[in-house]
């Protein structure tokens, strides 16, 4: 079987340190607190729905009608989304790098709302890099349905089988697999480096 030859990069959690805590350590100082906060208020099934086309006026809406006291606090994680991303995972974006300069087509597939990528966008140059990159909120669909994978291969012009797949959530690699891609769950830069070379790529 011939090696792949294009590589599928996930955003968050593998090249950008985004975690909700990054802001709600500034805004909530009891750790218990916070953390009953971000596993009941602004939970993750409720952030992944915005990254499936949900707008942010009716997340927040449905949110404060839920926790009518922590109104400010609900409205601060899209008002002060920047905060949630500490920077770039430094180690990846060299991988990045080191990809592009050899010429590997590369594209990314992102469970992003579409309202916030732009504060990315601006911020993260690395995102120039890409062919293309697939923001879920913009397309209305969500990893892991099949059919956002297959919009990436539509986008490369390519078969599963030539295509790497980087993502930090197993759920979504095996997902990719499935559908032939060589998926790597991410599990930090040395690691994501070795097995990009097993696969006869330079990283």
């Amino acid at each position: 079987m011939k090696n792949p030859d294009t590589v599928v990069f996930d955003l968050g959690g593998v090249l950008v340190d985004w975690n909700p805590r990054h802001l709600y350590r500034k805004l909530i100082a009891d750790e218990a607190e916070r953390e009953w906060f971000l596993n009941n208020v602004c939970t993750p099934d409720w952030n992944v729905q915005q990254d499936a086309g949900r707008p942010i006026a009716e997340a927040n809406a449905e949110a404060i009608a839920r926790h009518p006291g922590k109104a400010d606090l609900i409205r601060a994680f899209y008002e002060r989304f920047d905060e949630m991303m500490a920077g770039p995972i430094q180690g990846t974006v060299d991988i990045l790098e080191r990809l592009h300069a050899a010429g590997t087509p590369l594209y990314a597939l992102t469970n992003w709302s579409a309202e916030t990528f732009p504060i990315g966008r601006r911020r993260f140059a690395f995102l120039g890099r890409f062919r293309h990159v697939t923001v879920s909120g913009e397309l209305k669909l969500i990893k892991p349905d099949p059919a956002i994978y297959r919009h990436v291969l539509a986008q490369a012009k390519k078969p599963a089988e030539a295509c790497v797949f980087i993502d930090d959530s197993p759920k979504n690699v095996e997902a990719a697999r499935a559908l032939g891609f060589h998926g790597l769950h991410f599990e930090g830069p040395e690691k994501l480096a070795r097995d990009l070379a097993a696969l006869g790529l330079p990283a």
